[in-house]
């Protein structure tokens, strides 16, 4: 576990150019904190991965902490949660998908990111058979203690967010802005009621305008934070597609509504059915599919973890779902570091961990 560290130091991190999100990672799996980051020589920085020494010059003059000033003043003024990656509240399912965000932004209870959760996303054009459908679905998976996942836009995302605070459940807005620039303007009441039981969250900062390039990426967090996606209508280049395809890359499951064949709107949930994903016609065909893979998956993990050699196994135990280098990793199970990674290696091949980079190792089960 990296060591405690106030997240104004992580925001501040931030804001040197060009250090990017992996490379951060990188840097903290070697120096455990952002302040020990900065306060590391320029010698030790160009050690880690991705670290030239243009950019450990830069790390070096520090980042901008009027910005960070600015952006805890806001926190704070809107009751925003910040959560970094290596706190212990960040959802766990977000920590598997490629370049899951540094730091979330959170308003409202967030304890329900730990509770098994399904998206419903969809055309913001819904037909009537497309309101009816994102309504009772988000109902009966509310009313079934599963949280409901979605972006609080228009059609189908706000249907499902309403459905659900109607049946007094929890619901998570994901924006693709920041969490005090709600998007569309309508659904601000709406945000507010959301709070109440579920959370509104943004990986963008405060003040963040709600850009178009920022839409896709907060699909893949749509679909990072659920078990499975729901596509109630989506039309041939609807977003809704996007965040099918974020989730197949993320090993999650697809559902979809069929749709009348005449309906453009069903263009994209009946391609998804041509293309292999769960046709569903009741919240049972979720829950099953759900529980299922629940199930295949811990029989899976038990029968392979069984079969682990020795030393895979000392390898395999010193690891946990926070980066850890391969040097430390070689220091605790007390063997050469070749070795080590050879044996990281051969885990990665049976899909018992995954390397970030730079040599940084988590487990995957």
């Amino acid at each position: 576990m990296p060591d405690h560290f106030d997240v104004a130091d992580l925001l501040l991190l931030c804001t040197i150019p060009r250090i990017g999100s992996s490379r951060i990672r990188n840097l903290m799996a070697r120096f455990r904190s952002p302040e020990k980051i900065l306060a590391a020589s320029a010698r030790q920085l160009v050690e880690v991965d991705g670290i030239d020494q243009a950019l450990a010059a830069q790390i070096k003059r520090g980042g901008d902490a009027s910005i960070v000033r600015t952006q805890m003043e806001r926190v704070r003024y809107c009751g925003v949660k910040l959560v970094s990656y290596w706190d212990e509240n960040y959802p766990r399912l977000l920590k598997q998908v490629s370049d899951p965000p540094l730091v979330l932004y959170i308003k409202g209870q967030v304890g329900c990111l730990q509770t098994p959760a399904v998206a419903i996303v969809g055309t913001r054009l819904p037909s009537i058979y497309g309101k009816l459908m994102a309504d009772r679905f988000a109902r009966e998976l509310a009313t079934r203690d599963i949280v409901v996942v979605s972006g609080l836009a228009r059609g189908v995302d706000t249907i499902a967010h309403r459905a659900v605070v109607q049946v007094n459940g929890a619901t998570v807005a994901v924006l693709g802005s920041g969490v005090d620039q709600i998007y569309p303007e309508e659904n601000r009441n709406l945000a507010e009621e959301i709070t109440q039981r579920g959370v509104v969250l943004s990986e963008f900062a405060m003040g963040a305008k709600p850009d178009a390039p920022h839409f896709p990426r907060r699909n893949r967090i749509i679909s990072g934070l659920s078990l499975g996606t729901v596509i109630v209508e989506a039309g041939q280049k609807s977003g809704a597609l996007i965040t099918a395809d974020f989730a197949l890359e993320q090993n999650r499951d697809v559902f979809a509504l069929p749709g009348n064949i005449n309906n453009p709107k069903s263009f994209g949930s009946n391609y998804l059915i041509q293309q292999g994903a769960k046709l569903v016609t009741t919240v049972e065909d979720i829950l099953d599919e759900i529980g299922q893979t629940f199930r295949q998956n811990a029989d899976a993990q038990q029968t392979l973890l069984q079969q682990l050699s020795d030393l895979e196994q000392l390898i395999f135990n010193a690891l946990s779902h926070e980066p850890k280098h391969v040097d430390a990793i070689a220091l605790q199970c007390r063997l050469p570091v070749a070795k080590a990674l050879g044996i990281l290696l051969t885990l990665e091949l049976k899909n018992c961990v995954q390397q970030l980079g730079g040599k940084n190792f988590i487990r995957t089960v």
